[in-house]
């Protein structure tokens, strides 16, 4: 029997998100039920939400930084149990057989993932809804388990932010001995730095923010590079391993693409636009230098980030809010006035009636 659930919903890309009825699907015998407790709030929410990358369809159920506790399992399911306590990111299937599936890289399946909200399933056709609301149905493969030890409400953002850039930095083998810089100190960078630093690395922040130091080194970074300063960037020209390029719209990637070293990499996890100004060919010819680009993460290496958050006691920095202020949130993001990320209470919606 199909389950009537409430949640909040974008009905067009110009009205506000506002609650929303709408029915999840039966479950099936490899499902796990999830009463969802806390949801983070990405940038992408927003894109989505606005139709600001086109093809959103309505009404949308935005959400992908999913926490709660398991409510059913399906006959089948013999990983998760009712009770345990779970998280649900940006995908909730795929299918299972591509090159990208087999490796445990799902966010690259060939036949495309089925996304966590704003997608269609792929055996019934129907719409994925995400977790601003109060329950979801999952296949169990992609299902995360919560150890103990990470805060739940502050495990929300690491299923986005913290696998986006965790991702790369296992990716490319960030460890000791190594020099990480971060472009861009938000939901994407604050977690980068924490990754980095727990790695063994020595990191640094590009920042275009006088006065992030203080902030920047309670986060794990060991130097601050202020990127508007000529100066300050010839100073740390050739100095870096890896690069990670958390910022979201079009800057000029030249200045940073000058501080790699011989066989450096400068990865790209926010920009899914056109690369402008266009990179200079001589840069990269000239030192062997890579620009790269890295998209979410797969399930395996997840569970193996939150083990991670675990054992080095990492948690995103989050600011608690209720469901019925989440145009507010919106509104907030757009300024950069958060830190790091928004997490909906989802016990809030309970007063929805």
């Amino acid at each position: 029997m199909a389950l009537s659930i409430r949640g909040y919903a974008a009905q067009s890309a110009t009205t506000p998100l506002a609650p929303h009825r709408f029915e999840r699907r039966d479950p099936r015998p490899d499902d796990v039920v999830v009463d969802i407790l806390y949801c983070g709030v990405c940038h992408s929410d927003i894109h989505q939400a606005r139709n600001e990358w086109g093809g959103s369809k309505y009404p949308l159920v935005p959400g992908h930084e999913i926490i709660g506790r398991v409510a059913s399992v399906g006959d089948k399911v013999t990983a998760f149990k009712p009770g345990d306590m779970v998280g649900v990111g940006c995908m909730v299937d795929s299918c299972q057989h591509c090159d990208a599936c087999a490796q445990g890289l799902e966010q690259y399946c060939k036949e495309v993932p089925t996304f966590t909200y704003n997608s269609t399933d792929r055996h019934d056709g129907l719409p994925t809804y995400g977790g601003y609301s109060e329950r979801i149905v999952v296949s169990d493969k992609f299902v995360l388990r919560i150890p103990d030890g990470v805060d739940p409400k502050a495990a929300a953002p690491l299923l986005c932010a913290g696998i986006t850039t965790w991702s790369p930095l296992r990716h490319w083998k960030i460890g000791k001995g190594q020099k990480v810089a971060v472009i861009g100190l938000g939901g994407l960078g604050h977690m980068g730095l924490k990754f980095a630093k727990a790695m063994g690395a020595e990191v640094t922040l590009f920042t275009r923010s006088p006065g992030k130091e203080q902030e920047a080194r309670r986060l794990g970074a060991d130097h601050v590079v202020l990127s508007t300063d000529p100066k300050q960037m010839e100073a740390v020209a050739g100095q870096f391993d890896f690069i990670l390029d958390t910022v979201p719209h079009q800057h000029d990637l030249n200045p940073y693409l000058a501080t790699l070293k011989l066989d450096g990499v400068h990865v790209l996890v926010g920009l899914v636009e056109p690369i402008e100004p266009p990179t200079h060919a001589g840069t990269l010819i000239f030192g062997r230098r890579s620009v790269a680009g890295s998209l979410i993460g797969g399930i395996p290496e997840t569970q193996e980030m939150l083990d991670f958050c675990a054992q080095h006691n990492i948690n995103a920095d989050v600011e608690m809010i209720d469901m019925q202020d989440i145009n507010a949130a919106y509104a907030r993001m757009l300024k950069s006035d958060v830190r790091y990320r928004f997490v909906i209470d989802l016990a809030s919606l309970k007063n929805e009636g």
